[in-house]
């Protein structure tokens, strides 16, 4: 294996990616091509194709990244969400991105705790706790990206908290 070549890949992809999730920031997919990402980015499109298949290609592949970083957050949390709230205000943009590329109303919670759903509603209902659970966290996120992440993560969890008063999260 060529690490040189897998480093440059590598380096390649995430340049790509960087300068993809700049251009969202002011306009949308529609209206980006594939030459002013490439040039943005500083590759050819040559290059461009041998890791991507289209803008759509680019745009699952952030999705993925992001949605597999935000389930390591819901598995590992105890239900303490404040480092996914550092991981948010780190990378607002992206987050932004995913949020503009309508992917939010996609995204499964995918190890919802049971013990809290059978602790707090007795096991029933559970997948409209979880609906809830799900719209109500990215609306928070969404909000909180709108005003820039003013407010510290502590004070997010402390607000999803405040939503939850009365039941153990």
């Amino acid at each position: 294996m060529n690490t040189a070549n897998n480093r440059r890949k590598k380096n390649t992809v995430e340049k790509t990616e960087m300068a993809f999730v700049e251009l969202l920031q002011t306009k949308n997919l529609e209206e980006i091509t594939i030459s002013e990402l490439c040039r943005k980015a500083g590759i050819n499109r040559t290059t461009f194709y041998a890791s991507y298949d289209g803008l759509h290609s680019i745009a699952d592949s952030i999705r993925k990244k992001l949605e597999d970083s935000m389930r390591i957050y819901y598995k590992h949390e105890s239900h303490d969400f404040t480092q996914l709230f550092q991981h948010v205000k780190k990378n607002q943009d992206l987050y932004r991105t995913y949020f503009k590329l309508g992917y939010d109303d996609r995204y499964d919670i995918v190890d919802y705790d049971r013990e809290i759903a059978s602790r707090c509603f007795g096991n029933r209902f559970v997948r409209y706790h979880i609906e809830f659970f799900k719209a109500g966290l990215t609306k928070l996120i969404k909000l909180w990206l709108e005003g820039g992440c003013e407010e510290s993560p502590e004070e997010m969890m402390d607000i999803l908290k405040s939503e939850y008063s009365g039941r153990s999260l």
